[in-house]
């Protein structure tokens, strides 16, 4: 299924931990910015699909999209209804990214095995897309919109079942190379979302330090890890938080690197690139760099 999106959107974290009054404004002044897509990382104290309806209400044509909902835990079947309900009030307006996170998230947070990721995630789109045994057993056909599917991916394999079993792919911390490497993989008839994690309207230092504290939660990642090295980043770099060259390759600082690394990505194959704007506060909107992005991209 195509995705029609813009070239330039915004992901954001822990949204959900604001009033929802505020998140339906933050929602329409992105909108009034510009920017043609937001995507909600997996909830922390709201599900991202209640989140994402209060957005579209608040907002005319902005496109929301989980980037991703952790499918751990989550039944097939709710998902399919859940898309199903903001597609009917919002016609090709959401987009369901789904992925497997990592340990960290599943096992600590969720209290649920994280094994074999692949397979589980192939299982549960085996599920996705079988008919629904209630409508059948109540003899009803639906025609009801189905929504675009995006997968987390980043490695060859994952990249590999998001062609295979999506519309596309959604790839996070990662460098206009793995865009032009995952490009290759995907094809040319499949989406490929990049989220590219910027700091803007920072003091240099200042933000040198948020985007190690950045980097450093996602070290122990084992996805992200194996990545990095395929890229050719060393073991060197993986440790003490991460090596200035880690930091910097993956977060860009400034307002003229954002906007050639987005030129980078947009050239190595990515059809849309998702801004995440850092903050030092997990929560709080940076307003100020969406506003300041907004006229240099």
């Amino acid at each position: 299924m195509h995705i029609a999106l813009p070239r330039i959107g915004l992901w954001v974290a822990g949204i959900d931990l604001l009033p929802t009054a505020e998140t339906a404004d933050l929602a329409a002044e992105a909108e009034s910015l510009g920017y043609g897509a937001l995507w909600l990382s997996e909830g922390l104290v709201r599900d991202p699909f209640m989140q994402a309806a209060t957005l579209l209400n608040a907002t005319k044509s902005l496109v929301l999209g989980t980037g991703i909902a952790v499918i751990w835990g989550r039944h097939p079947r709710n998902i399919r209804m859940q898309t199903r309900a903001l597609l009917d009030a919002h016609p090709g307006r959401f987009v369901l990214g789904l992925g497997t996170s990592h340990a960290r998230v599943v096992e600590d947070v969720l209290g649920l095995t994280y094994e074999r990721p692949l397979a589980t995630l192939r299982a549960h789109l085996d599920r996705l897309d079988e008919p629904d045994p209630i409508l059948a057993l109540a003899n009803v056909t639906s025609d009801a919109p189905v929504a675009p599917r995006v997968l987390a991916a980043l490695g060859p394999k994952a990249l590999a079942l998001a062609r295979d079993r999506a519309a596309g792919a959604f790839t996070y911390l990662t460098t206009p190379e793995h865009t032009a490497q995952a490009r290759a993989i995907l094809g040319p008839d499949r989406a490929l979302i990049v989220e590219q994690s910027v700091i803007a309207a920072t003091l240099p230092d200042e933000a040198k330090t948020l985007a190690r504290q950045h980097i450093a939660s996602y070290l122990a990642a084992a996805p992200y890890r194996a990545t990095w090295q395929r890229l050719g980043f060393t073991d060197h770099d993986l440790a003490d938080g991460g090596s200035d060259r880690l930091v910097t390759t993956l977060v860009a600082i400034g307002e003229d690197e954002i906007a050639r690394r987005v030129h980078a990505h947009l050239e190595a194959g990515a059809d849309h690139v998702c801004l995440q704007a850092l903050s030092p506060n997990l929560g709080t909107a940076p307003l100020n760099q969406w506003r300041a992005l907004a006229l240099r991209t």
